[in-house]
């Protein structure tokens, strides 16, 4: 059997600054010291976010990372009305 994606939006955001990850993520986001990567606590445990990639807002509140070139082919932006 074939199944499609339903089409839903999320909320995300990129990784270029990391008190823009703080106010998106909350608590859910730790900043290892001396390192250029954030840890982000998703439902499967602890993710690891590098500079560049998007972190997605699940559609029961969960966060997860996912890199630039998968958030591409998988989502498009919307235009708010």
């Amino acid at each position: 059997m074939k199944y499609r994606k339903k089409p839903v939006v999320i909320e995300a955001v990129q990784f270029n600054n990391s008190a823009d990850i703080h106010e998106f993520c909350g608590e859910k986001v730790r900043e290892p010291i001396g390192v250029d990567y954030m840890e982000i606590e998703t439902l499967e445990g602890i993710m690891r976010a590098n500079n560049g990639d998007f972190i997605i807002k699940g559609i029961n509140g969960e966060f997860y990372p996912c890199k630039p070139d998968i958030f591409e082919k998988t989502y498009e932006k919307v235009e708010e009305e």
